[in-house]
């Protein structure tokens, strides 16, 4: 993309359909003229006479407690310098639109025209009582110190100059993880800044506090080392400015084994790091143009731990990082400040975030084969999900123990819990499936194992213990993707199709054969299936050579289903074999049935998909509140598609006393438990949440979990097999990673319980 097409699209983003980037949206109703007579005049003096009484109250009736005000006079934008307020305000209102996405606080961008400090100090002042915290954003040294620990000390809310500490909170998390690579101490090494500005002293403070020597560091500004003898120094410069005679920066990287720069482009020659110590720690965090070019540094050295400022290389330091998730922490607990405790826990946050297994969402999002910790991988990615939950606990946390916090959290699973929440990233489903497979963990087949996303979901599924994967398909092919993938654990692979498998594919062919050979199956037709990887996959469940099968990735999900019914068939007991997707949508997990299998169920088919589905959701420590949804409402129609429904309610409620299911009834309805309990109260389910939905027929489920998968891009399990006798589950076609990863646990946890079963029945 050339200069001219970057520039024309930058300014249609900010321009089309709506100038700038953020607005103010309602979060009350406000459609009638009783909705605003409580917004406005008179129902707004209650609350006004509460905050009269006890200001305190301003957080219970106002959204101060989750409002941020980004301020600058603009003299310091980006890389653009001094160009005024007006000219920063897209700046701020990108802050503001970072603030909201990744962690759901609101803000109000204001720009100041003044550079005179106490003008800009007492503005702030005067508006404080708006916000519940202050983020200082894009305003030059020495002023930008000033004004930050003045409004420290004179506001009792949060204040922050991300441009210092968000650059310093990030860059020492990834010094700790770096520093553990190469095998070096904190206070062994030397290190050179090549800045002398607000966030390179903000940065060299932060490291001095993890341990580095004040007299092992040097510093640089854009006329040379920073000695003492240098009368234009301010009085945070003198403490990194150095007695004797003045060397330049090549002299001084000689033997380095850190590298800082908070400077410009291209400074840091080959030949300087060669001459740096072993294992040198580069961080090249000037933007657009690093210090040195990332790809030339790793030409240079092989040994080089390298960091930049740019999204396009591996480890960048970016403040996305920090500044979110240190004001959500300190907002939550209603913290009087931003102190240094707070600090350094986001940095050990960060650093301990970056040794954890990787999420597949965030290798997909980063279009990585596989991210781990080592020396490209020392921090986190902005786009990892678990940053709120864990950096703003961690800040949470270190403000009650030093003593900042006003409302402290005693529920830490809820808070948790909450933070997650508030970006539509409700995991809990998730975490508590995999962490139950974990316990006892099971042998899966993977049947498409040359594919490989489906082999990076059996790496997934080994690496977090979810599983034991057994690898079908060709050898080589696996073993090359494997190599691809980094995935060197010793893990079965078996190719139906070579003459190693001959015996075992004869003894399922046999076995297959008895089953079947009054259904027209041959030995020499069953011989051949067993060639053909889903037949041999199901074989080996029946024969206990593996304990499940995942399969479909590639293949229409009816031609999949096809041999596992021929050869796996129904559980004892069970007349049908229905599936189930659980979605994970901001009300909770909700289950809906038939989404794959049975196409026009009739009454007592409805009947066994809601007892099932109940039993399965029920699995997964949910108690099932069930709808069986219909265009009709109790009868309002007669036509046979809404009578089956009707009639498989009255055959539950008869013999099934204890579900709570109902209907038929309409999904807005079953969904909106005021409009229920006001219409019929009667209901079952009024007064209820109703989390599983049963559908008279296929094509509606199918339809209707596929439409909140891609318009609301709500999460789907599924769809979970219901009544198979082994524990079989197919993915859709195209199953993306993380979905094949969460159906293992799935086929996992269906294994345990029906060996559970099986072991109650033995008893």
């Amino acid at each position: 993309m050339n200069k001219d097409t970057k520039k024309r699209e930058a300014l249609l983003y900010h321009a089309e359909p709506t100038p700038g980037k953020i607005q103010v949206v309602p979060t009350k109703k406000y459609a009638t003229q009783r909705d605003l007579s409580l917004a406005y005049s008179p129902g707004v003096a209650e609350p006004c006479l509460e905050i009269a009484a006890n200001i305190e109250d301003v957080y219970k009736y106002t959204a101060k407690g989750n409002l941020v005000a980004v301020i600058s006079n603009g003299t310091a934008v980006l890389g653009l310098g001094d160009i005024g307020p007006e000219a920063g305000k897209p700046v701020m209102e990108g802050k503001g639109l970072l603030f909201k996405i990744f962690s759901d606080i609101d803000v109000f961008d204001i720009e100041i025209a003044t550079k005179d400090v106490e003008e800009f100090i007492q503005t702030v002042k005067n508006i404080a009582p708006t916000f519940g915290g202050i983020n200082l954003e894009d305003i030059k040294a020495p002023e930008s110190f000033e004004i930050e620990r003045r409004l420290i000390e004179e506001l009792d809310i949060p204040v922050m100059h991300d441009d210092q500490h968000g650059t310093a909170i990030i860059s020492s998390a990834a010094l700790i993880n770096a520093l553990e690579l190469a095998g070096k101490k904190a206070e062994d090494v030397k290190v050179v800044v090549s800045g002398a500005g607000s966030a390179a002293i903000a940065c060299t403070d932060l490291y001095v506090s993890l341990g580095v020597k004040v007299e092992n560091v040097l510093m640089f500004n854009s006329k040379g080392l920073l000695t003492k003898d240098n009368p234009s120094l301010s009085e945070l410069q003198l403490k990194y400015a150095v007695e004797g005679a003045k060397i330049d920066l090549a002299e001084a990287v000689k033997d380095a084994d850190v590298f800082i720069g908070l400077s410009s482009g291209n400074i840091l020659s080959p030949e300087m790091l060669l001459s740096m110590a072993e294992n040198p720690i580069v961080f090249a965090m000037a933007n657009p143009n690093p210090e040195i070019d990332y790809n030339l540094a790793l030409e240079t050295r092989k040994d080089v731990i390298m960091a930049t400022g740019r999204s396009d290389f591996p480890n960048q330091v970016n403040n996305v990082l920090g500044f979110p998730y240190i004001f959500r922490g300190a907002l939550d607990v209603r913290a009087t400040k931003i102190n240094e405790a707070m600090k350094m826990a986001a940095v050990k946050a960060l650093a301990s975030l970056a040794k954890q297994s990787v999420p597949e969402q965030v290798n997909v999002a980063y279009g990585a084969t596989k991210l781990g910790f080592g020396r490209e991988y020392i921090i986190p990615k902005p786009f990892d999900p678990r940053l709120i939950s864990v950096v703003a606990p961690a800040v949470a946390k270190a403000a009650m123990e030093s003593g900042v916090a006003k409302n402290p959290i005693t529920d830490w699973l809820a808070y948790e819990e909450k933070l997650l929440e508030r970006l539509g990233n409700d995991n809990k489903m998730v975490r508590l499936i995999t962490n139950r497979a974990k316990i006892d963990p099971k042998r899966i087949v993977f049947a498409e194992a040359e594919h490989l996303n489906v082999l990076k979901a059996a790496q997934i599924v080994y690496e977090e213990g979810i599983g034991f994967p057994i690898l079908l398909g060709n050898k080589e092919i696996i073993l090359e993707l494997k190599k691809e993938l980094g995935f060197d654990a010793d893990v079965e692979i078996i190719d139906p199709k070579t003459n190693e498998e001959e015996a075992r594919r004869n003894r399922f062919a046999n076995s297959y054969c008895e089953t079947r050979e009054r259904r027209g199956v041959s030995l020499l037709d069953a011989q051949r299936f067993m060639r053909e990887r889903n037949y041999f996959a199901a074989m080996m469940v029946n024969e206990n050579d593996a304990d499940a099968v995942v399969t479909g990735h590639s293949r229409s999900y009816p031609s999949v289903l096809k041999p596992m019914l021929q050869l796996i068939g129904k559980a004892n007991g069970a007349s049908l074999v229905a599936t189930t997707n659980m979605m994970l949508t901001a009300r909770g997990p909700m289950f809906l049935s038939d989404t794959a299998i049975n196409i026009n169920p009739s009454a007592e088919d409805l009947v066994n998909i809601a007892v099932m589905t109940s039993k399965t959701a029920k699995m997964f420590g949910v108690e099932p509140v069930i709808a069986m949804v219909s265009y009709s409402n109790f009868g309002s129609s007669t036509h046979q598609n809404a009578s089956k429904v009707r009639e498989a309610v009255a055959f539950l409620h008869k013999n099934y006393p204890d579900m709570i299911v109902d209907g038929e009834i309409q999904a807005d309805f079953a969904l909106n438990s005021e409009m229920l309990e006001e219409k019929f109260p009667f209901s079952k389910l009024a007064g209820k949440k109703v989390n599983t939905l049963v559908f008279p027929n296929l094509e509606a489920a199918n339809i209707t979990y596929k439409l909140l998968k891609e318009l609301y891009k709500v999460n789907s399990i599924g769809p979970i097999m219901m009544g198979m006798l082994k524990p079989i589950h197919i993915f859709q076609l195209g199953a993306s990673v993380e979905e094949m990863v969460n159906m293992a646990a799935i086929a996992v946890i269906d294994a345990q319980e029906k060996e559970l079963k099986k072991n109650k029945q033995i008893k």
